[in-house]
């Protein structure tokens, strides 16, 4: 079984990691870049949104400007990422705010367009998120979206459970495609479509993929564990049997799968 997401774990590694998370969250970038592609390509012209999981507002830059005369506001789980993406945001047509995207402190119908990137995938289930994107969405609103899904870090979860001998899986579990199709449609979301694609990382070696995780505050997203000599000698093994499996003349591989949704709230709700 994986492990369950323990979210103060979640709300205070990305906390501690705010301020270095951009310079390291490379493919975090790259979905931003292909989420503004889908929204545009809806023909929305927004005049109220919403960023959920904002982080340190690297998407909702791209969103002041084009969509200058929009009222738009991001929210995220971690105050760190409030605080950064505040300081980032500074001058431009946007408001910050500490809030949970399962119960988000917003009017019902309150916006024109609901976005997320990298963000639902830390939620144990996305029905009470996506409910709530419905609930603040007005009539034939439109709600895009990107979340890391079934295939992301492979190498590593396959690694890590080729050494553990019987013991408790502590892997994050991601969602299938097939999961948040079914997930918006018990939402009510109409016309929803749903896709993903493989984006690959490269790391020296196993080692810096892991600070890498880390530095993203992506590193441990399980309960706290046992620790001692058993742990080092199994997390050794794991990074042996990842180098053996996967590694690559050019270093190790980190395969992350995007799921990319774009859905729109019924035109008579």
């Amino acid at each position: 079984m994986a492990a369950e997401i323990d979210r103060d774990k979640v709300r205070a590694s990305f906390h501690r990691q705010a301020t270095d998370y951009d310079r390291h969250a490379v493919v975090q970038g790259r979905v931003v870049e292909k989420l503004l592609v889908l929204l545009q390509a809806e023909g929305v012209s927004p005049a109220r949104l919403l960023d959920i999981g904002a982080g340190t507002g690297r998407l909702l830059a791209r969103l002041t400007e084009l969509y200058p005369d929009a009222d738009t506001v991001g929210v995220d789980l971690a105050p760190g990422m409030c605080e950064t993406a505040a300081r980032n945001l500074a001058g431009r047509r946007v408001r910050m705010l500490n809030a949970d995207a399962e119960s988000l402190p917003f009017d019902a119908e309150s916006f024109d367009v609901v976005v997320s990137t990298s963000t639902y995938q830390w939620l144990a289930t996305l029905d009470q998120a996506f409910d709530e994107a419905q609930r603040v969405l007005a009539p034939g609103g439109v709600f895009c979206f990107a979340l890391f899904g079934e295939r992301t870090l492979f190498e590593l979860r396959e690694s890590y459970r080729a050494v553990l001998d019987g013991g408790a899986d502590r892997t994050h579990s991601f969602f299938s495609c097939n999961e948040v199709s079914a997930a918006l449609e018990r939402a009510g979301f109409d016309n929803a479509r749903v896709s993903s694609e493989l984006e690959v990382e490269l790391h020296p070696d196993v080692p810096e993929l892991l600070r890498s995780l880390k530095r993203i505050g992506a590193g441990s997203t399980a309960p706290a564990s046992r620790r001692g000599l058993s742990e080092r000698r199994m997390m050794l093994e794991m990074m042996e049997s990842y180098r053996r499996r996967f590694g690559r003349e050019d270093g190790v591989p980190a395969t992350y799968d995007v799921v990319y949704g774009v859905a729109r709230k019924a035109e008579g709700e």
